[in-house]
């Protein structure tokens, strides 16, 4: 095996570089990946029977994953393989030893990008995995019982210190990573699945994504969004993509790019719209399409995508999903296949049907002022989906993400800065008193020390501006500020808080953000 990494390289460009790779099609002249298996790897991993390799046959992981494994042979161990190579290798990988949809159930977020998700794991596996990377990525791959020990030994070998980190000094962190977690994980994601079994003999063809999809989607401090995606083949599980949407305030959602298909179901996308590159990571099956496009750059502002595809019949969303009691708004149904009229429940009349097509269906209704609060579910013919939420006052605000992560950037370096991005999400309480969602409000956002530390220190002044109207938090410039106490950076703690109007009463919600500093080493799953 080649050993020499590529000179002036370094590990966060390289994790750069592989992401990019990921979301991008395969060239022509790659060669083959038996090949590369036999020349590139062979050297360290040995042949075994069924043309099998040690470590590498014993293992099933996501796109991500297979890419992670391979860039860290190049940073740890100088393997040096060219891009195309890495392509192929990734590509066939996740194909021949993937994740069946039902694998990756609960823990899409890590591969989506959602970096403010609040995860949820028994206390073990938080305090021995989660501590230091997150639980998802342990959870995103499928080992025997003998190759979660080896991974135990790598990390004890690679990060020696590790046993003398919070949470781990306080016990016997290898003795108990051996002998309880590895039957844990051994048991938990397991090497041999059925069900990863039946997705290879049942996974569809991929030319079964060609053609134009409906979609819908939500960008927080933007809105709501719905347009068509068109597909058409570019390879056996490539394809070209064009994008043509607009946001609920007019504003234009266009362009197009490619996007390759892995495992039967794992769709990776790279698509400019509007002058700005996004990344497309969503699972497509059947006539479904649902997952997360986000900058490129900018990983935090990103949008929630659900798809379906024209031919079939799916209602997808209601724009905006909520309509007070006693009052008439307009509302758009987002779908494929819609034919009839939209029905949306006792108490909610349709006075006008404004425009109609297969794909989008756009109505006044009018709620009468005895309209029972609560969701209301919508039908339009036999297709059931969304539910629209009726109310008559709001009980609560909240402010989503409840608790977030920005960081400082820029000032001169080359790292960029990480938003915060809020929602103001209104809740009402139904008939039998239990809380329900009405749906995401316009609100007026500020920020405000979160403790008597952060006024101490006058985070306020220092960690960054919120957007007034948007819910948007952009951070301050990175590096040493000379106005602080101590020219400490601009890092803080604040409260996020958001004041919603409900017919000229003010309510307000609260969430926490730490702003905090850049973040060096950011692999593909977190």
């Amino acid at each position: 095996m080649k050993r020499k990494l590529r000179s002036g390289m370094s590990a966060s460009l390289l994790a750069v570089a592989t992401l990019v790779a990921l979301h991008s099609p395969h060239s022509l002249a790659a060669r083959d990946a038996q090949t590369i298996l036999k020349e590139t790897c062979q050297g360290c991993h040995t042949p075994e029977a069924d043309n099998a390799l040690s470590r590498i046959s014993h293992q099933r992981k996501t796109p991500e994953g297979w890419l992670m494994s391979i860039a860290r042979m190049q940073t740890m161990h100088g393997l040096q393989i060219s891009d195309d190579d890495r392509r192929t290798l990734v590509k066939y990988l996740a194909d021949t030893q993937g994740l069946a949809p039902s694998e990756t159930d609960g823990v899409r977020y890590a591969l989506e990008r959602r970096l403010n998700t609040v995860e949820h794991f028994d206390d073990q596996t938080s305090q021995m995995c989660g501590r230091c990377h997150s639980g998802a990525r342990v959870a995103l791959q499928r080992r025997p019982a003998q190759e979660w020990e080896r991974l135990v030994n790598f990390h004890l070998g690679q990060w020696p210190s590790l046993e003398y980190q919070a949470l781990a000094r306080d016990r016997d962190w290898f003795d108990i990573a051996r002998k309880d977690m590895v039957p844990l994980l051994a048991k938990r994601y397991p090497l041999d699945n059925p069900a990863w079994k039946q997705w290879q003999s049942a996974a569809p063809k991929a030319d079964a994504l060609v053609g134009d999809w409906s979609f819908s989607g939500h960008l927080p401090g933007k809105g709501e969004l719905a347009g068509v995606m068109s597909v058409t083949a570019d390879g056996s599980d490539t394809f070209k993509v064009s994008v043509k949407g607009q946001y609920a305030d007019g504003s234009p959602f266009n362009g197009d790019g490619s996007a390759i298909l892995y495992t039967g179901y794992e769709w990776r996308g790279n698509v400019t719209i509007d002058g700005v590159t996004m990344r497309q990571v969503f699972a497509a099956q059947g006539n479904a399409m649902q997952g997360r496009m986000f900058e490129a750059e900018h990983d935090e502002r990103g949008l929630d995508f659900v798809a379906a595809k024209q031919g079939s019949q799916r209602l997808l969303a209601v724009q905006p999903g909520y309509v007070k009691a006693g009052s008439e708004t307009e509302v758009t149904l987002i779908g494929s296949g819609l034919s009839g009229k939209p029905n949306f429940g006792k108490g909610v009349e349709v006075v006008e049907v404004v425009s109609q097509s297969p794909e989008q269906i756009k109505v006044k209704l009018k709620a009468a002022a005895n309209a029972q609060p609560g969701l209301h579910a919508v039908t339009v013919g036999t297709l059931k989906g969304p539910s629209l939420s009726v109310y008559s006052k709001i009980a609560e605000v909240k402010v989503v993400p409840e608790f977030s992560v920005a960081r400082i950037g820029e000032g001169g370096g080359s790292t960029p800065k990480v938003q915060g991005r809020f929602d103001a999400e209104a809740w009402g309480k139904g008939a039998d008193g239990k809380p329900y969602r009405i749906g995401v409000f316009p609100a007026q956002w500020k920020v405000e020390a979160f403790d008597d530390r952060a006024r101490e220190d006058e985070d306020v002044k220092f960690a960054g501006t919120m957007q007034a109207d948007a819910g948007v938090f952009t951070p301050g410039d990175a590096g040493p500020n000379p106005a602080r106490k101590m020219s400490t950076n601009n890092a803080g703690n604040l409260k996020v808080i958001a004041a919603v109007d409900d017919s000229g009463k003010s309510l307000t919600g609260e969430g926490h953000m730490i702003v905090t500093v850049q973040r060096w080493n950011n692999p593909p799953i977190p």
